[in-house]
């Protein structure tokens, strides 16, 4: 890892959580039966409780894009695991703008994986046999596994990505740079970490106005998480 720069040390440490979260030998929840049913059902609770976002044509490729590449059920491991290869690389091509933006995202995936793995063995403690997973089941484990502090980090991290993409949009010259380092990143193994960046770059580039879209999220998913501590019968609503 990079020393002397406290951003890529940060991004050091968070690859290392990541990808030890990840890791089946150190970690059995991995292999839970409830974990891939939990991220599939919180795919589709983002994407209703996102339905105005994607009905709105200006703000569609920015919702689709936290949907799918900020906070989905998408396996980021094998990008992060590049990513810690080539860290000097990244310092020297990307600005620290968008290297701290990449840090909040990878902290974030970190920090998802964890509360998943534990919700995943709260389902199993609580309905070692059901199938099927609903919004009363959801809000159950959701509860008893608490970590409301951590659940409200998450949130902040989502706005910090989002956030840090709409500010790199509005800086001269990332587009280009996004462009010139397509080719140097899908050779040094960093084509997943460049396409998350041009997807994002593309989706807020179409947006007018990128930081009110990321205070309505927040404050929606900021709604939701209150309602489900506080045990409201409807917390998505």
């Amino acid at each position: 890892m990079a020393r002397g720069n406290p951003l890529v040390e940060r991004l050091g440490r968070r690859l290392s959580a990541h990808q030890a979260l990840h890791d089946r030998d150190r970690d059995a929840r991995n292999g839970l039966r409830w974990l891939p049913v939990l991220r599939s059902w919180q795919t589709r609770r983002l994407e209703q409780s996102f339905e105005h976002f994607l009905e709105d044509p200006k703000r569609r490729a920015a919702a689709q894009f936290f949907v799918t590449d900020v906070y989905g059920d998408r396996d980021f491991s094998q990008r992060d695991a590049n990513v810690a290869k080539v860290l000097p690389m990244m310092q020297r091509l990307l600005p620290a703008g968008v290297l701290e933006t990449v840090t909040d995202g990878i902290e974030l995936g970190a920090l998802t994986h964890a509360l998943d793995l534990a919700m995943a063995a709260e389902l199993q403690r609580l309905a070692p046999r059901r199938q099927r997973l609903d919004d009363a089941l959801y809000a159950e484990a959701y509860r008893n596994v608490g970590h409301q502090r951590l659940r409200g980090h998450q949130i902040d991290l989502i706005a910090g990505v989002g956030l840090g993409l709409a500010k790199a949009v509005r800086t001269p010259g990332v587009a280009m740079l996004l462009r010139l380092s397509r080719g140097p990143a899908k050779a040094s193994g960093l084509g997943e970490l460049q396409g998350f960046l041009e997807r994002g770059f593309a989706a807020f580039s179409a947006l007018g106005d990128g930081k009110a879209f990321v205070a309505d999220i927040e404050r929606s998913e900021r709604k939701v998480s209150r309602r489900l501590f506080k045990g409201d019968p409807d917390p998505f609503r």
